[in-house]
């Protein structure tokens, strides 16, 4: 890899948004997508890479969210765009988390690695001044589902910040998986490709598209994988690291591989950041908005 965000061994887990978690009670807290409190379960259980998404307050704060709204996962309403971070910071995700800064992230798990998904335009700039401010470019990759805004991403930050395959990189790189003399329509100096298996019913991937990533030296994560023989086979196929929300599950299929930064164990684990063209067989757990 060129790049010292995936310098860490693979096959990699990415804690999706933080992962599910359990509370004090056992049980499974699945409305804390993108807390704190998600995001320490992910670290306790020795997750390197945490995966999110960010969006920018009205008056430019850049905060940890999914959703361009409120709504579905907080006690509040309202667009995040179109409010300021006084208003933001007063939701509640699940009724009880608050909406996390993104910089206050980077500056609680110094050590870990996020992925970070640009979830709109207005996200670019404060996201850039919080790379500068926190000097976190070696631990970062930027990625997005639009195409545009990916590109001014990388003419902003430059390659010392790791990025994913946009929309438009996948497709050139799944023609070019296809045959050698399509290879030079795929493009580089992109450090992984983040994909589905499937989307809108047409396979994304294929072992060919696995090696032709290879070739090109990126790595391929697969989102988002709850199903822990869905898991297996991804990774008998040979994929470089899988997303997912039962981080759990993922971290015992690795462990069981001796691909776990730690031995797994009940109590809390200290994470450590330093052919054919068929289809993988798909998550039987349905698709989900990564």
């Amino acid at each position: 890899m060129t790049h010292r965000y995936l310098d860490l061994s693979a096959p990699i887990g990415l804690a999706h948004r933080g992962g599910w978690l359990r509370d004090g009670s056992g049980n499974v807290r699945t409305e804390l997508e993108n807390t704190a409190a998600a995001f320490q379960h992910a670290v306790d259980l020795g997750y390197r890479y945490l995966e999110t998404d960010v969006h920018a307050t009205r008056d430019g704060v850049l905060v940890a969210f999914h959703d361009d709204t409120l709504d579905r996962a907080t006690d509040r309403e309202g667009a995040i765009a179109a409010l300021p971070y006084a208003e933001v910071g007063r939701a509640r995700v699940g009724g009880s988390e608050p909406v996390p800064v993104m910089e206050e992230l980077l500056d609680a798990w110094p050590r870990a690695r996020f992925n970070i998904d640009v979830k709109s335009d207005a996200a670019v700039e404060p996201l850039a001044d919080v790379l500068h401010r926190t000097r976190a470019w070696d631990r970062v990759c930027l990625g997005s589902f639009d195409q545009r805004r990916l590109d001014r991403v990388r003419r902003l930050m430059g390659p010392r910040v790791a990025t994913s395959c946009g929309p438009v990189d996948v497709a050139r790189l799944r023609v070019a998986s296809l045959h050698s003399a399509l290879r030079p329509l795929a493009r580089r100096g992109v450090q992984c490709v983040q994909i589905p298996t499937r989307m809108h019913g047409f396979p994304v991937l294929s072992r060919d598209l696995i090696a032709a990533a290879h070739r090109l030296g990126m790595q391929v994560h697969v989102w988002t994988v709850n199903d822990t023989g869905v898991m297996e086979r991804l990774l008998d196929a040979g994929v470089d690291g899988i997303v997912t929300d039962n981080t759990t599950g993922l971290r015992d299929v690795l462990a069981a591989r001796g691909a776990w930064p730690a031995p797994p164990r009940d109590g809390r684990t200290a994470a450590t950041p330093a052919a054919g063209t068929a289809p993988v067989a798909a998550d039987q757990d349905g698709p989900r908005t990564r």
